[in-house]
This record gives structure tokens, C-alpha cells and sequence, in this order.
């Protein structure tokens, strides 16, 4: 099973604890109202191309779900909006400095900007850029996970609060201790799901077992759902694994903003269960294309991917190790009313567009 490692196993791992610094989400622009014209004869200005004057670039970040993401918006505005798009190499930081200081890349469709909360800030006092929409749709990205059998065997085990009265569900035949399979000792999240499992009662009943790194964790997740035993382990999501192994994951609850502030903090009990400190993860989208082409911010402040749509399309990449572009052909004809919606029109109006 150790071969269904993800891909990009040095991004992801970088993005396994969530930063905890302030950061700004602002709204879109309202739209201006239309000024009435004074009279019949006042001539009209031509209207600007649908993705507005400026070269329309958008932003391949290194990593596999935001790739995937950049093909697909340039699919479907080169189609449907009829725009000429080029995509550019990007990384988070680099990024946003470049829209602040020559307005381009036009968006970066997943910018996740609590890890990058100083220079995102800046951009947004700048007016430079800002958040269109939540990348991700439907789902937690941090969570504790279980296989869905374990669900489906086990009525009353939904959230990380009913693991007090289900902990023998995760303990070896004949044990006396449960065990939490947590993340590599160097992740945020170790300490994170070390203190949580504090505030939650349970380090009574549960080991936490550390992996050696992302491979082991991987593989022992695999190996536990191989032989269809119960397993208990931190992980996030988008990812192919979760989509592959057919995890869940349990309702973490509300996140308490008490207990957050020392969450990640080592020997720092947080007084009160809580859920993990949310990632932001946003469609940054440079300030220029909310005045110059509004029906294109329209359509990004519509195009939030289902989480475990992402999940099932990293999954098939794996599988048939696919490039990006052709992962996001497949979604233009598998996920079409999804994307059919962002445009704003039925699912079923018009044949989907090519990625190019």
C-alpha cells in the first residue's frame, strides 16, 4: 500500500500545519450601477474584451491540486468567456509580490494565505489583490480520519468527542489501549492533535503513535485498511489518499478561540475541546479584473471546488499518472455540473470545453 503515497510529498508536507497568523479575506467589489446616458445620442464606449485589456495569466503553483486548478479555470475561460490565457509558473510568495508590483498573474486559483499572511495583507492594503472565493468547498481540510467502514460498523461514532465511549474500537484484540495514529514529530500537527487528545479526554485510553515520516504514514493507513481494521489518524484533504482509501473524517466540532491560541503550542493544554484552526485557502484574484472584466470575477467568485471532487481528481491522477492538463480534461467531462454552475448556466446547455 505504500505505493498510494500522494504526489508532491515535499509541498504537501509543507502545508500539514496551518499557520496561525492574522490575515485579511475582504469581499469582491459591489458591482458599479450603470450611469443612464443623457440622452439617445450618446455614443457608447466599446465594451473590453471579456477578460479586460491586460494580458490574462494565471498562476501554476508547484503542487498537484493547484496545477490541476490553473488548467482548468484556462479551459474554461478560453471557451466559455472566449479569452486568451496563458498560464506561469508561481509559488505563494513570489506570487502575490508580482500582482502587487506588475498586476500579474490575474489569479492564483489556490493560495492558502494564513501561511502567508504578512505579504498577503500587504497586497490587500495595496489593493492589489483580493479573495474572490474559498478554493475548497464541502469539507474540513485538517481532521482526525477513519476508513468509512469504521462509520458504517459503528453507530454513535461520528465525531472526535464520541471517541471517549468508542475507544475500543482502536485498540488491538485484547488491548487496553486504543491507539491515534498521528503525523511525523516535526509537523505543527503533532502537537496540535497531541493537545487536542488532551482537551478530549482520551489520552486515558489512546497511545499516539508517531510515524516516522509522511511515507510511514501513509503506509500504515494503508496497511490498516488493507486488512479492514479500524484506524484512527490525522490527515487533511484535498488528497488522493483520501479518495483511494475512502477515509472520513469525524467532526472535529467548533473551533474554541480560547484553546486555539496555545494549540500549537508544545505542553499547552488547551482548556476546551476544539476543531483545528482553519486554513484559509482562496482564489486570489488581482484587483484589476474585478473593474476591467467583471463577468470573469463573477465567475471565479462562483468556482469553489468541492473538496472531495479535488480528492477524486488527485485520485485518478495517481492512477493513471496523468499531467494536469489532462486531469483537468477529464473533470470538464466528468465534473461537468459543477463547472457548468460556476459559469452560470444549466449543466446539460453546451458540449464541455477542451483543455489546452
Amino acid at each position: 500500500m505504500r505505493r498510494l503515497a500522494p504526489i508532491a510529498l515535499a509541498v504537501l508536507a509543507a502545508l500539514a500545519g496551518p499557520a496561525l497568523g492574522q490575515f485579511e479575506v475582504l469581499p469582491p467589489p459591489p458591482a458599479a450601477a450603470p450611469s443612464a446616458a443623457s440622452d439617445d445620442t450618446t455614443p457608447v464606449k466599446a465594451a473590453l474584451p471579456a477578460c479586460g485589456a491586460d494580458p490574462f495569466t494565471i498562476a501554476e503553483m508547484g503542487w498537484p491540486s493547484a496545477a490541476i486548478l490553473a488548467h482548468i479555470h484556462a479551459a474554461i475561460l478560453r471557451t466559455e468567456f472566449g479569452c486568451s490565457v496563458r498560464l506561469v509558473p508561481g509559488e505563494p510568495e513570489s506570487t502575490l509580490s508580482s500582482i502587487a508590483t506588475t498586476r500579474q498573474p490575474a489569479v492564483a486559483p489556490e493560495l492558502w494565505v494564513s501561511r502567508q499572511a504578512e505579504v498577503w495583507n500587504g497586497a490587500m492594503r495595496a489593493s492589489s489583490a483580493r479573495a474572490a472565493a474559498p478554493t475548497f468547498s464541502g469539507g474540513p481540510l485538517e481532521a482526525w480520519f477513519v476508513p468509512r467502514y469504521v462509520i458504517a460498523n459503528n453507530p454513535g461514532l461520528a465525531a472526535s468527542a464520541d471517541l471517549v465511549d468508542h475507544w475500543r474500537v482502536f485498540a488491538p484484540p485484547g488491548g487496553e489501549r486504543a491507539r491515534l495514529l498521528s503525523c511525523p514529530a516535526d509537523w505543527a500537527c503533532a502537537v496540535m492533535t497531541a493537545n487536542l487528545a488532551g482537551a478530549l479526554g482520551l489520552t486515558g485510553r489512546f497511545d499516539i503513535v508517531t510515524p516516522l515520516d509522511r511515507f510511514d504514514l501513509d503506509g500504515r493507513i494503508g496497511e490498516a485498511v488493507a486488512r479492514r481494521e479500524p484506524v484512527l489518524a490525522y490527515y487533511w484533504q484535498p488528497n488522493a489518499l483520501v479518495e483511494t482509501l475512502d477515509l472520513v473524517p469525524l467532526d472535529m466540532g467548533a473551533v474554541d478561540t480560547t484553546s486555539v491560541q496555545c494549540m500549537g503550542i508544545s505542553g499547552c493544554i488547551p482548556f476546551e475541546p476544539s476543531g483545528f484552526p482553519p486554513d484559509t485557502v482562496v482564489i486570489a484574484v488581482a484587483e484589476w479584473v474585478f473593474a476591467q472584466a467583471p463577468d470573469v470575477a463573477d465567475y471565479f467568485a462562483r468556482a469553489s471546488m468541492p473538496v472531495e471532487e479535488m480528492n477524486r481528481l488527485l485520485a485518478w491522477q495517481a492512477e493513471q499518472e496523468a499531467a494536469p492538463d489532462a486531469v483537468a480534461q477529464h473533470f470538464l467531462i466528468s465534473g461537468r455540473d459543477i463547472w457548468r454552475q460556476w459559469v452560470g448556466t444549466a449543466p446539460e446547455a453546451e458540449p464541455g470545453p477542451d483543455a489546452e
